[in-house]
């Protein structure tokens, strides 16, 4: 038989039910007795075991993906292990996939005629994409955005990093895992008002030290 697999990207902000649509995808999967695997990098620590976590409550079983991991090799064994094709690899916060990975995702689907849907991050903190995420936006058959509301009522597109002041952080490393606490999704306006305030609050002081003298 002739499978013609794809390759998935459905990306979105934090927050925008990326994993609750995952679930989601898998229950339906199992209730209708399509043969699935789920997937998530390792370099996501917040569960101590190995389980996808929606901020809704639900979650289910996933198998690690180390950054060595080989994900062709790895499909090659599930199949050799269950003695058949998997209709449907479940991929998680796949911005944190290497290119390279992300290529044998591809292959996957090209070879074996599986298909693969990746969920992730477009951009980090700063507006730059992922590596994952470039590739995917490269080389994945269908792209779809998974939207989500600011406050203020626009689409959201910045992932922004926050302290405990709830001001945006603006430097540091690129992957800094957290939630609610570390992590909130604007639109650009909001993003590029919220710098730019604080950025004259923090001129203020030496303003007025200038003006002193």
């Amino acid at each position: 038989m002739n499978r013609k697999g794809k390759l998935y990207f459905r990306y979105g902000t934090m927050g925008s039910a990326k994993t609750a649509l995952l679930l989601t995808q898998a229950y339906n999967f199992e209730e209708r007795g399509m043969r699935y695997v789920c997937l998530k990098p390792i370099i996501d620590t917040r569960d101590k075991s190995n389980v996808i976590k929606s901020r809704i409550g639900i979650e289910r079983e996933c198998k690690w993906i180390y950054t060595d991991t080989d994900l062709y090799a790895l499909a090659e064994s599930l199949f050799e292990e269950s003695m058949t094709i998997i209709d449907w690899f479940l991929v998680d916060e796949a911005q944190f996939l290497s290119p390279e990975q992300v290529d044998q995702l591809a292959r996957i689907v090209d070879d074996f005629g599986s298909n693969v849907i990746c969920y992730g991050l477009r951009t980090d903190f700063q507006s730059h994409l992922f590596e994952g995420s470039r590739r995917l936006f490269e080389v994945a058959d269908t792209i779809d955005e998974i939207k989500s509301t600011c406050n203020c009522g626009r689409k959201t597109i910045i992932n922004a990093r926050i302290d405990n002041k709830g001001d945006f952080v603006e430097e540091g490393a690129q992957v800094e895992i957290g939630g609610d606490d570390r992590y909130i999704a604007v639109c650009r306006k909001c993003w590029r008002n919220k710098r730019i305030e604080q950025s004259t609050r923090d001129a203020l002081p030496f303003l007025e030290l200038k003006l002193r003298h």
